[in-house]
């Protein structure tokens, strides 16, 4: 729920082209940019993830960590960025890429698609203090825009730090 602590979350990621360990606690004191797609080597997947990946330069300026996470294993998730980007692949990523094979990160985040076993594309923008400020939740085929994230990024920042309130 928004204006509570975000779930904790562990896993397995590949990180620069690395599986390794990542969590929650990694990015204290940074934003961060968590973002729910329903499975590898799909179609509108690669565009989306892609995209985050290609503006996390400008994310870092803001202080803040994009990271995607499907149900896939961490394996899968290093085979599809092993693969091109015109081959269907998301080739080299300047984010995370976690996995949640136990879907317990999906479920903790209200995403999960049970019968399916896979999440929906759920975004959740958490403050550097750990708390959830953002949701929205899309249906399978339809994809986020990374400059609307961007935006609401740098309005949370700008109310924390200012106290105002921000127009529409």
């Amino acid at each position: 729920t928004v204006r509570e602590a975000a779930p904790e979350w562990a896993g397995k990621a590949v990180v620069n082209g690395k599986i390794q360990e990542i969590s929650l606690n990694d990015y204290k004191g940074k934003y961060v940019v968590l973002l729910f797609y329903p499975m590898d080597f799909t179609f509108v997947c690669p565009t989306e993830i892609t995209a985050f990946s290609d503006a996390q330069a400008e994310f870092d300026k803001i202080n803040t960590q994009v990271v995607a996470v499907s149900c896939d294993s961490q394996y899968s998730h290093l085979a599809w960025i092993n693969t091109p980007r015109n081959k269907g692949g998301l080739g080299e990523m300047s984010i995370p890429v976690l996995s949640d094979l136990t879907k317990e990160i999906a479920r903790d985040y209200g995403v999960l698609i049970e019968e399916q076993g896979i999440s929906l594309r759920g975004l959740f923008i958490i403050d550097d203090k750990g708390i959830l400020r953002h949701i929205t939740v899309n249906d399978l085929p339809v994809g986020r825009n990374v400059d609307e994230v961007f935006r609401v990024v740098q309005a949370f920042q700008y109310v924390d730090k200012n106290g105002d309130v921000i127009p529409c």
